[in-house]
């Protein structure tokens, strides 16, 4: 494959030129090695019949270099051969595009990704064994709760652990998962949870209290700063009662506390993978979801249907995940196309598509840090900076939900671009203030944001540059986001994945951000959560969040950039859609029509 990279590269640097003059300094320049290197590296192609070297005696005489392979067929051999070895997939990809240089070439090997995915049947000892393959664009880093930080790990792993309950479809209602029934006392504090009987694991055994109660003690012992954290500080203790029944003790009463047990980061592993140590769990996990893991690491992973899940077996075989580092979506769509599933497709590619909202959407957001003393702390100088901002919308080809898991974010009344009226525009308040405001251009600002919003960020600081104000972009993970790169900056742009888990989001977000604002608006919102994680309507828990934010517009310490929803198209051929309280499509029921 190494082979199939350097060829590549010599095509990428001639074009499409098929017959070159060149020294053999000027080839080993280009391929980056040495003099001795690159003959036998010319020596292979030719062997291959890629090249015909027709060499001039005497160092520094120019040669004749004759390319006899389409750069195309090498690209899908390359392609095909890292398929084959499925350990260097994204790499031969992202080798592939940044020497092909052309879009014909892009075409082809979109074509061949095609051909690859989507569903696949074929028959094995008289059976029809159905496959789905699917592209993602984020890599499988890890699909242990502990630690997961993006949406495609956690869509990963809803599909291989489960949870205590689970939400219904497409409502707030809480059902049963592993465990068939739960009660509470009257303080709401001791919890209750009844397991099924034999629930199997991927490896055979048996699911127990054991299980739950090690799960969470390892959530419990997390570190500070990951996503819901606020719901495990309040567990004093989980205890196993029997081998069947699991009692879980807060220290005060939370409204919110059966909502976070519905979500992949609640999911139960089991003990079994500890023993046969640590890194199973990253590379191969024992769940009990509806499938198991047959392989996984960053750029491939393979489910299969597990045959004795306890909610029904899946209708899928198997599942095939591939990590695809670039836009592997059909620039059209086609009756034909194997893209069965497509996340937030064009109007152009979806003409002949079924279409679904998931009642999910994407919202991104500028907060202002009001703790870190400078220009931000002044309101007028905060109103002026946000009304640059008016208008922005999506970056070209984005997709609006990169990384909702790691994410959070805040809410408007109007869900419009730009949020006119809500902080900015007409605004008398907002006039007020500006008219009061010393000019803006030398200003220098710093904005922090992860890389799967470094586009966001870049349309921010073009902006403000309009305006002469310089503005510096600091991009770190996910994991790192809640650590002093944010207590370092004055603007903070991030997310909010608006689904059936966002009033999670929103309680984990209004925590973070009430550690840089004022004093005042800090207390506010400590005020506003406390009532909130006491309050059981749903309801009333919207409206208290909406006080919170509409308090956060008025003092500019929110703006809101711009909301997508998350839409999905699929073909006629595709039955059993349904969707996941996060809006990705649920494999356990999808199925395919036997031709």
């Amino acid at each position: 494959m190494k082979l199939h990279g350097q060829y590549m590269r010599l095509r990428a640097h001639y074009g499409s030129t098929d017959e070159v003059s060149a020294t053999l300094d000027e080839l080993a320049a280009i391929l980056g090695c040495t003099h001795r290197n690159a003959l036998n590296i010319l020596g292979k192609m030719t062997r291959q019949g890629w090249v015909a070297w027709t060499p001039s005696r005497g160092r520094g005489r120019r040669s004749l270099l004759r390319f006899m392979a389409p750069r195309d067929d090498i690209a899908v051999q390359s392609m095909m051969l890292a398929m084959e070895r499925r350990d260097a997939v994204s790499a031969a990809m992202e080798q592939i595009r940044s020497h092909a240089g052309v879009s014909a070439l892009q075409d082809t090997l979109q074509s061949w990704l095609l051909a690859y995915s989507g569903h696949h049947a074929e028959m094995r000892r008289d059976r029809v064994i159905d496959t789905l393959r699917l592209p993602i664009r984020q890599p499988l880093h890890t699909i242990d709760p502990l630690h997961m930080n993006l949406l495609a790990e956690s869509f990963v792993s809803s599909h291989v652990f489960d949870g205590l309950v689970r939400r219904g479809a497409g409502s707030e209602e809480i059902l049963p998962g592993i465990a068939h029934a739960w009660e509470t006392d009257e303080t709401r504090t001791n919890w209750t949870f009844y397991l099924r009987k034999e629930v199997l694991l991927h490896n055979g055994a048996i699911l127990d209290a054991g299980d739950v109660v090690y799960s969470f003690s390892r959530l419990i012992q997390m570190p500070r700063g990951r996503l819901y954290s606020f719901i495990l500080r309040d567990i004093v203790e989980v205890t196993a009662m029997g081998p069947l029944t699991v009692s879980i003790r807060l220290k005060a009463p939370n409204e919110l506390f059966l909502s976070f047990l519905c979500t992949s980061r609640a999911a139960v592993v089991p003990r079994e993978p500890e023993r046969s140590g640590e890194s199973r769990l990253v590379h191969k996990p024992v769940g009990t979801g509806p499938f198991k893991i047959a392989e996984l690491n960053r750029e491939f992973c393979v489910l299969e249907a597990f045959s004795h899940y306890f909610q029904g077996r899946a209708q899928l075989d198997r599942v095939e995940i591939l990590h695809v580092p670039w836009d592997a979506e059909p620039s059209a769509a086609d009756s034909g196309s194997p893209f069965h599933i497509i996340q937030n497709p064009l109007p152009e590619e979806s003409a002949s598509l079924s279409r679904t909202h998931t009642e999910t959407s994407v919202r991104k957001f500028i907060t202002c840090n009001t703790k870190k003393a400078g220009p931000l702390s002044d309101p007028a100088i905060r109103a002026e900076i946000l009304s640059c901002l008016d208008g922005i919308n999506e970056p070209d080809g984005g997709t609006g939900a990169t990384d909702p898991d790691g994410g959070s974010g805040a809410t408007g009344p109007n869900g419009v671009s730009g949020c006119s009226g809500m902080s900015g525009g007409s605004d008398p308040h907002h006039l007020a203030a500006v008219g009061k405001t010393a000019s803006l251009p030398g200003l220098s600002l710093r904005i922090a944001t992860i890389p799967q919003y470094a586009a966001d960020a870049e349309l921010v600081a073009k902006k403000l540059a309009g305006r002469g104000i310089s503005a510096a972009i600091v991009s770190v993970p996910p994991e790192e986001f809640k650590g002093a790169v944010r207590m370092e900056a004055d603007l903070i742009l991030f997310s909010l994945v608006r689904d059936r888990d966002e009033q999670l989001r929103l309680f984990d977000l209004y925590q973070t951000l009430a550690e840089h604002v004022t004093p005042q608006i800090r207390s506010e919102i400590e005020a506003g959560l406390h009532l909130i994680a006491r309050e059981s309507s749903h309801a009333a828990r919207a409206e208290a969040f909406r006080r919170i934010e509409d308090r956060l517009i008025q003092e500019r310490e929110l703006h809101i950039l711009y909301e997508k929803p998350v839409e999905t198209a699929y073909l006629p051929s595709v039955r059993g859609v349904r969707f996941n309280s996060q809006g990705w499509i649920d494999l356990r029921h999808v199925w395919f029509p036997q031709q």
